[in-house]
């Protein structure tokens, strides 16, 4: 996702989830779509190699666990301060705790 409006548009009428490295806001899509995601880094999350690494662990923690999802998504991840200092385990620990609290995973 890329239009400023559909990251809004997710904000307000989608559901929210705050972790200890990251922000999550999603909306299920009906079936036959494909799972969609933004991701957000601010100047807060540090200078321009910490934001891009956030955003690369982000995308790759989404890619890695994109089959477990139970149905079509759009997801918008903020990545929060902290996140620029974790690991890539810590911030895929997040964002599966997402999924699972979300309930947009398929159960265990």
């Amino acid at each position: 996702m890329r239009d400023p409006r559909e990251f809004r548009a997710l904000k307000l009428g989608g559901k929210r989830m705050v972790t200890r490295h990251l922000i999550a806001n999603w909306q299920e899509l009906p079936a036959g779509n494909r799972s969609r995601l933004g991701i957000i880094t601010t100047r807060k999350n540090g200078n321009a190699v910490a934001r891009s690494r956030a955003r690369r662990w982000l995308r790759e923690a989404f890619r890695r666990h994109q089959v477990d999802l139970a149905r079509p998504a759009a997801m918008v991840l903020v990545a929060r301060p902290s996140l620029a200092r974790q690991s890539f385990a810590q911030v895929e620990r997040d964002y599966l705790h997402v999924l699972k609290h979300s309930q947009l995973a398929h159960p265990l």
